[in-house]
């Protein structure tokens, strides 16, 4: 009896010590990855947050980069950080998922990085510059048939949602065209910008941001994308590619649930409030509100989806 009652005081005093601990978190800078270069969507949504999530959290936000590989440089890096809560990373879908299934070794698995939560969408079109003969997505097609691998495309990544959207539509088509991937939509875009590619598979606000020069082809939405309504969807011609990019933040793996629910409210804080919607939506994104656990069901229902596609490609 004596050696249950000394047990259960121990119990409860690491109860009560694990109080303050949890209490303080966090009360050191956090560092926010971004696996892309500067001036890309997932870095123009950390800028917007950073300010509102350092007075949440009541701490520094370092917004810093790791690009390359499509963003698998720097989730490698962030599931080797310690499970702190002081360093996360941003996430994108269906990268996180494509990577894994199609390289083997990405340097992380899917199920390694501990979501946070998912604040923003960018549905994917493919676009050429104004000046382009290419008039419609009937015109691209034709040129593509009697000119196989000559259509160059540009797109953030390899293995990523741009590149799938390029192989899914290549083969609906029966054409073949050239896939170049660039480290981040920043610079793809600048190259699509400057004539050195005769299209570029891009996300929604890059398409709004430079609509003046460019012509969006068709979109990868069920219904018309709301800033560009009169833009067809793939759909629409006779094509089902259907294509966007959802983005989130993910922490270590084995962080504590106490600390990704700190980390989860902040973040879910900042995608609600209806001011951080509107100018979303301004800017050609789609705004979205999903915590930590619906994103790890929504990032298994994901690897169930893109598993078959991935097998097809690697053919």
């Amino acid at each position: 009896m004596k050696k249950m009652l000394v047990i259960a005081l121990a119990a409860c005093l690491c109860l009560v010590l694990a109080v303050p601990a949890l209490a303080k978190y966090p009360s050191d800078p956090i560092v926010y990855q971004i696996p892309f270069g500067p001036g890309g969507q997932s870095d123009l949504e950390a800028r917007r947050q950073q300010p509102m999530l350092e007075k949440i959290l009541g701490v520094k936000v370092i917004v810093q980069y790791k690009p390359g590989g499509g963003g698998s440089i720097g989730w490698a890096t962030l599931v080797k950080e310690k499970p702190d809560g002081y360093f996360i990373s941003g996430i994108n879908i269906p990268h996180i998922v494509l990577q894994p299934l199609a390289r083997g070794n990405a340097g992380y698995k899917t199920d390694e990085l501990e979501p946070i939560a998912l604040f923003q969408a960018t549905p994917i079109g493919l676009a050429v510059l104004k000046d382009s003969p290419f008039k419609s997505l009937a015109d691209l097609v034709k040129y593509a048939k009697e000119h196989p691998g000559e259509v160059i495309c540009g797109g953030s990544g390899t293995w990523s949602g741009h590149h799938i959207a390029h192989l899914q539509f290549s083969k609906a088509a029966g054409i073949k065209m050239t896939y170049i991937p660039s480290k981040g939509a920043a610079k793809s875009i600048a190259a699509f910008l400057g004539g050195h590619v005769k299209a570029v598979w891009a996300n929604s606000n890059d398409l709004v941001q430079h609509a003046d020069k460019i012509r969006v082809l068709a979109f990868g939405t069920k219904k018309p994308f709301p800033n560009l309504p009169a833009v067809p969807t793939f759909e629409s011609l006779g094509y089902k590619i259907y294509a966007s990019i959802d983005r989130g933040a993910a922490a270590p793996p084995k962080t504590p649930a106490a600390i990704i629910k700190v980390l989860q409210d902040a973040f879910l804080k900042i995608s609600n409030d209806p001011k951080v919607q509107e100018q979303m939506k301004k800017d050609g994104f789609v705004p979205l509100s999903m915590g930590a656990a619906e994103t790890k069901a929504y990032i298994a229902e994901k690897v169930k989806e893109w598993g078959p596609v991935v097998k097809e490609f690697k053919k």
